[in-house]
């Protein structure tokens, strides 16, 4: 009996082998892909039906607004998203910044001093300019990219987040609500909100994950898109000091200290940087806060501004600071839902940073003077407010589901949409 012996072929003849990391990023792809597939998908949909319907409403609403590209106009209905803010982050993209104080000639009243671009923080123009010239887009269609990518990588976030406390079908309707939540018209606009919402949500989930640097880096980031950072870094901080207190599990003090402590570092340093920066330029060790005041009418007021809106508004007077009645009763309705939401939260025992993150960026807003109207804008980048909701929500079928969340999406191009950019000053 003959014995057959199997021999590789030799070198250069047969099948040729597969590297490895090829082999193995085939499967890891698919994974992805299964994974995290609904979730782009339920995001995608909803947004693109609300957009639909957004951009239906400009489009019959035909010359509403002045043919300036600043306050909105332009040659195209969707000139509109690249307005107010986007504006300013396309002048800041194509000129950089100029942080100095100049009076408007002939000014009278509250603003007295020409609005500057330095308000604005630098990541969302740099990603933006960069993207325009690695693709030859204009700054619009930059921007537009870089809010529609970050959109989705912000979804991701959301889901990921709460799926760790409510499992797969509540991060999947996490991901839903952000997409018909209201002020979720700025997500595919020229505006940083997207980018903030994304680095905000993976920064709690690495924090909720314990990977510190991660973290660190993450939120250093978000400071150099959004002031409200602050409350990011507050978060973080908490959450280092709390994991300190975890049992040790054999791993040694030193080591347990040394990475949360190395994020709380690195957090805020974007932020601070940036600040520095404005303050150095303009000369004055608070000039980032008074060219808030100055320029923008922006500033701390303990919360005088939003009181006088919420006693006002239930009794038909619209005769405070920047009033813009439609906007206004759909920021009040936004202000009133953030209390009941918040309670549902905490009766979830969430980890610390969603706690921290979510209260101050509340107090952040609510204690501050600006257009009332954009407080929807304002709050939504709070997305543990989500959780609770979603967890509620799970328990529906597919069907009820979808006929939720789609009717919401459909809504949520007249209340997110076109009331926002068309009716008001986003």
């Amino acid at each position: 009996m003959s014995t057959v012996e199997l021999r590789r072929p030799p070198s250069g003849l047969g099948s040729p082998e597969v590297p490895r990391g090829r082999r193995e990023f085939g499967p890891r792809l698919r994974g992805a892909a299964v994974r995290y597939g609904p979730v782009l998908l339920t995001y995608g949909v909803l947004k693109l039906a609300g957009f639909a319907v957004f951009m239906y409403l400009l489009d019959s609403a035909g010359d509403f607004r002045k043919k300036n590209p600043r306050f909105g106009g332009g040659e195209h209905a969707w000139d509109v998203l690249a307005s107010w803010d986007g504006w300013w982050y396309q002048q800041i993209a194509r000129h950089g910044y100029d942080p100095a104080l100049e009076p408007v000639p002939g000014a009278t009243g509250l603003i007295t001093l020409e609005g500057n671009s330095a308000a604005f923080f630098p990541l969302y123009p740099t990603l933006m300019r960069l993207v325009s010239e690695c693709t030859g887009l204009g700054l619009y269609g930059a921007g537009m990219t870089v809010s529609v990518i970050a959109s989705f990588v912000a979804a991701l976030g959301i889901y990921a987040v709460t799926k760790q406390l409510g499992g797969h079908r509540a991060g999947l309707v996490a991901a839903g609500l952000w997409a018909v939540w209201p002020g979720s018209g700025t997500e595919w606009s020229g505006y940083s909100e997207s980018l903030y919402t994304a680095l905000a949500a993976w920064t709690c989930h690495a924090v909720m994950s314990r990977r510190w640097l991660t973290a660190g880096l993450l939120t250093c980031a978000a400071g150099l898109c959004r002031p409200t950072a602050v409350t990011l870094v507050a978060a973080l901080a908490v959450a280092a000091l709390l994991s300190l207190r975890r049992p040790a599990d054999g791993v040694r003090l030193a080591d347990r200290i040394r990475r949360p402590l190395a994020a709380v570092v690195i957090a805020p340093l974007g932020l601070f940087c940036y600040l520095a920066w404005v303050n150095y330029r303009m000369g004055d060790i608070n000039g980032y806060s008074k060219l808030q005041d100055g320029a923008w009418a922006h500033k701390f007021d303990w919360g005088v501004h939003s009181f006088n809106v919420l006693t006002s508004i239930p009794v038909g007077h619209f005769d405070y600071l920047f009033a813009m009645p439609f906007l206004d009763v759909i920021g009040v309705c936004v202000v009133l839902m953030v209390p009941v939401l918040t309670v549902l939260l905490l009766r979830l025992r969430p980890p610390a940073v969603l706690v921290v993150y979510t209260l101050l960026s509340y107090l952040m807003v609510m204690t501050t003077q600006q257009y009332f109207g954009n407080v929807s804008r304002y709050l939504l980048p709070l997305f543990p407010l989500f959780i609770p909701l979603a967890l509620a929500m799970r328990r529906l079928n597919w069907p009820s589901l979808a006929a939720v969340l789609g009717t919401a999406a459909l809504a949520s191009g007249s209340y997110a949409g076109y009331v926002l950019f068309e009716l008001g000053v986003p």
